[in-house]
């Protein structure tokens, strides 16, 4: 089943006017995504990564910190009462009084995806009118794997058994399952590179990246060196179907999915913030975009990475309407084999998905992964003007979900 939450007047969408309870986004930025271990934040604190995201929002967009009514944070891997803590200092650090309450929030790959729902339900339910749904994972630092023992009795039950398995192997599941080739997978991975590389030419992520002042340490002789990281550095415009072939399964002997085909080890951080239209308007702020709706659906722990397939058709219905009337997809490419089955599922138009590349060229920082895809949706939905009205984001969830949320272009002029 899925489940649906709307925010805003989600069903009169051949309405002229605007609406001042509509819950609006006013700024979206992210830091540029950098390899796990061997990239540009491998040094860098969690909570310096979320303080400079969180920094360059209020900097850009003029707001008064203390009139933040919270700040949630979707993040993944850390502990989480030690995370929990971090984000709390990252606020401090950005310039937010003791007075602006902090959260994380947890549900895996959707986490900040989430957290941005979380903010825009809380002020239409009138919790507080200004929020900030954000996102920080650091994979350099906090690791996948299981803490502690597991639970016997998870013997006894398949799907509970289904929700350990590793996520290569759930990749594996689905080409097998729905007929996903390995040519498939590959050609997948050299389209998102692709794309991701024209998008860097035509200076695309410019507007939604706020630069790192940061440290990189030299592992033989200890030296650090003060950089400023301003670009994603995961992106490989030479990719190219030769290249990958070469590649061995990485999660099974006779496999398909490869390292060059899945999603990249990443650390990053993102950050949105939401307000009504109407204090928006009292503001003067630029509205970039309008949050339509939001949902969740739970399928097979197996084959977690089809959840995007269910759940987008249950965030478009919830929003009053249909899939073809989506302008622009942001799909996160978890692994090629979920990505190329859920894009066939849907029936979508390859031209409107991922048009500046994808989670195999930029990386997937978990818990950052939603509120990048928002940045980079609504800054794409901006350039495009009148051609680009309705824009979702959607994502699989280990253990056997998928999220996905309706976004409208802020100006319908």
């Amino acid at each position: 089943m899925a489940s649906a939450c709307a925010a805003g007047d989600s069903a009169a969408y051949q309405r002229a006017g605007d609406f001042g309870d509509d819950i609006v986004i006013v700024a979206a930025y992210r830091t540029p995504i950098c390899k796990a271990k061997r990239g540009g934040f491998k040094d860098t604190y969690p909570d310096d990564l979320l303080a400079a995201v969180l920094k360059g929002l209020l900097e850009k967009t003029g707001i008064n910190p203390g009139e933040v009514g919270d700040i949630v944070v979707g993040t993944v891997l850390a502990p989480g009462s030690q995370r929990a803590s971090q984000c709390r200092m990252a606020s401090f650090y950005a310039g937010f009084p003791e007075t602006v309450p902090v959260k994380t929030v947890n549900r895996q790959c959707s986490s900040s995806l989430q957290a941005v729902a979380d903010v825009a339900a809380a002020i239409k339910a009138g919790f507080y009118d200004i929020g900030i749904g954000a996102g920080l994972e650091t994979m350099t630092i906090d690791s996948m794997a299981w803490a502690g023992p597991v639970n016997p009795r998870v013997e006894t039950h398949k799907q509970a058994q289904d929700c350990l398995l590793p996520m290569g192997i759930t990749s594996e599941n689905v080409a097998e399952r729905y007929g996903v080739t390995r040519h498939d997978q590959d050609q997948a991975a050299v389209e998102s590179h692709r794309h991701a590389a024209a998008a860097v030419a035509a200076g695309k992520f410019k507007d939604e990246i706020i630069p790192v002042e940061t440290k990189i340490v030299d592992p033989k002789t200890g030296e650090e060196k003060h950089v400023t990281i301003s670009a994603d550095d995961g992106i490989r415009p030479d990719t190219n179907l030769s290249i990958l072939a070469k590649l061995k399964p990485a999660f099974k002997e006779a496999g398909t999915t490869t390292a060059g085909n899945s999603s990249q080890v990443s650390d990053g951080a993102a950050a949105v913030l939401l307000m009504k239209r109407a204090v928006a308007i009292q503001k003067g702020l630029p509205i970039l975009g309008i949050f339509r709706s939001f949902a969740v659906a739970g399928i097979d722990p197996a084959v977690m990475g089809i959840g995007p397939s269910v759940a987008i058709p249950a965030a478009v219905k919830a929003a009053g309407l249909q899939t073809r009337d989506i302008d622009l997809f942001e799909i996160n490419e978890a692994f090629a084999s979920q990505y190329v089955y859920c894009v066939r599922k849907l029936e979508l138009d390859p031209e409107k998905v991922n048009v500046n590349g994808g989670a195999m060229a930029f990386g997937h920082p978990l818990g950052a992964t939603g509120a990048r895809c928002v940045a980079t949706l609504l800054h794409e939905m901006k350039r495009r003007g009148k051609d680009s009205r309705f824009g979702v984001i959607s994502m699989c969830i280990g253990t056997g979900m998928g999220a996905a949320a309706v976004f409208e272009r802020g100006s319908l002029e």
